[in-house]
């Protein structure tokens, strides 16, 4: 009897012992929050809040963790997830845009870059602001604004939009709105340019290509609002 009692007790210390490690592995406080069934490549994250931080990527069955991460928890601004050929190397790279705020006139988005060698490897990409700061100028006045590409100028006709001259701004203004795509097999980011709080004049667009180790700009260029 005392044997059979000792088992009982010995069987439910083991008990104990291993259902908080099943618990923990099925309630670490990670959700799904992106995911490319195609290419088993799922993104993780821990919500504090109106936010997913302590990223986790799940790439083909190895786990990288990215505590740093962090992304709106509104799931029409999930993080979006691309396996492409961005390099022309004839291999996918893995492309991650992350959205840390939106609002009215307000759109905040970052982007990561992998290779793969033996594991994810994180590629550099030129700030769009950067690349804005050296390669864009910018004219405004009460009629027209003016947005100068290395020489080439277009102006648009900001009158029809009729803004009180103590709303406009002393210059375009570029940032509030950072949207990052791929398309056609190219990483593209788009900038709008803002006169007034509620008022755009347009968009440079710029084309990334791998140089010199890194993403830059291939092509930039200005859009107008139509």
């Amino acid at each position: 009897m005392r044997n059979y009692r000792n088992q009982i007790i010995l069987s439910l210390i083991l008990l104990f012992v291993m259902l908080p490690n099943n618990t923990e592995a099925k309630n670490d406080g990670y959700e799904i929050v992106s995911k490319l069934s195609s290419e088993n490549i799922t993104l993780y994250a821990k919500k504090f809040g109106n936010l997913y931080r302590d990223f986790k990527i799940d790439f083909k069955g190895e786990t990288y963790f990215r505590p740093f991460w962090m992304n709106d928890s509104n799931p029409a601004y999930a993080p979006q997830i691309y396996y492409e050929d961005i390099n022309k190397d004839e291999k996918n790279e893995l492309i991650i845009t992350l959205t840390k705020g939106y609002g009215t006139g307000v759109l905040d988005e970052e982007v990561y870059v992998y290779s793969y060698s033996n594991g994810l490897i994180d590629v550099l990409v030129d700030n769009p602001m950067t690349i804005l700061n050296k390669n864009v100028k910018t004219k405004l006045s009460d009629e027209r604004a003016e947005v100068i590409i290395n020489g080439k100028k277009c102006s648009v006709d900001i009158t029809p939009l009729e803004i009180k001259p103590e709303n406009l701004f002393d210059d375009v203004g570029f940032g509030s709105i950072i949207n990052y795509n791929v398309e056609d097999k190219h990483l593209v980011v788009s900038v709008r340019g803002q006169i007034s709080p509620a008022s755009f004049v347009g968009r440079i667009v710029i084309v990334y290509e791998f140089r010199d180790k890194m993403y830059q700009a291939k092509l930039i260029e200005f859009i107008p609002c139509k």
